[in-house]
């Protein structure tokens, strides 16, 4: 089994960037929760993880669009007798019609699932990464919560909120031993564009330098988030191009907001 005694929660774990944290984590040496719908694809996932790395890896079932399902989930971590150490609030969903085409229950799901639960499995999760004096949260945004707004329904709007919150929380919680890390990807192969029926349209337009793979998103936002940096924009691309997008280099602007932290 695992030496190192750490346990991570990771939403949206049954494919894509999730998936692709499970395995990095596990790699590590790390003992793993997965969160997703689809209990099928989770043990799966699972069973190769724990054969592969000698690392526990618990299955639980749910949909983050419930908005009992954050507190469901960590009853149910706490009937496995497991403490959760890393956080990865990677779950996520978009609409693919306008506003005022879509049913507002389409919208208050995106909103539960991609900025309520996020908020709540955090609030649920911090205090015994207080008590033992050691965290990790990685924050799924979006490279295009530090761009203009666009016509981009909700997914803007969220993913600036997980932005800005992922950065007061760690202004908050650093002294307490526990990092939190926005990260930022652009364009990534995953199954979301199949979801929201885009692929085609996006693979199709967009050249193969603006695209990446999982594997290294996760791999810079893991790096992120160990090294204490509190936003990561991974790839070299996205990296100029939010730099170019913005007046003040986020890390700047995040180095403002601590000092002028009015409740530190």
């Amino acid at each position: 089994m695992s030496n190192t005694g750490r346990t991570a929660l990771i939403t949206g774990a049954s494919a894509g960037i999730g998936a692709a944290f499970a395995r990095h984590l596990a790699a590590e040496g790390h003992h793993l929760v997965l969160v997703a719908r689809r209990e099928d694809r989770l043990t799966a996932l699972a069973d190769e993880l724990s054969t592969r790395h000698s690392v526990r890896c618990d299955v639980v079932a749910a949909d983050l669009a419930d908005r009992d399902a954050p507190r469901a989930i960590m009853e149910r971590t706490r009937a496995l007798g497991v403490d959760i150490d890393i956080l990865v609030n990677n779950a996520g969903m978009s609409g693919n019609s306008k506003f005022a085409d879509a049913p507002f229950e389409s919208l208050a799901a995106e909103i539960q699932v991609m900025v309520t639960a996020v908020t709540e499995l955090a609030h649920l999760t911090v205090p015994g990464m207080k008590e033992r004096g050691y965290g990790r949260i990685v924050n799924l945004s979006s490279l295009a919560a530090l761009l203009p707004p666009a016509a981009s329904l909700l997914y803007t709007g969220i993913k600036s909120y997980v932005l800005d919150m992922s950065q007061s929380l760690d202004m908050e919680l650093r002294p307490h031993g526990i990092h939190v890390t926005a990260l930022c990807p652009g364009f990534t192969h995953s199954e979301f564009h199949d979801v929201m029926g885009t692929r085609e349209a996006a693979t199709s337009k967009l050249p193969s330098m603006l695209w990446q793979n999982p594997e290294d998103v996760v791999r810079e936002g893991w790096r992120a988030v160990e090294n204490g940096t509190p936003v990561c924009v991974p790839g070299l691309v996205n990296k100029v191009t939010a730099v170019a997008a913005k007046p003040i280099p986020t890390r700047i602007g995040y180095y403002l907001g601590r000092t002028l932290n009015p409740f530190k």
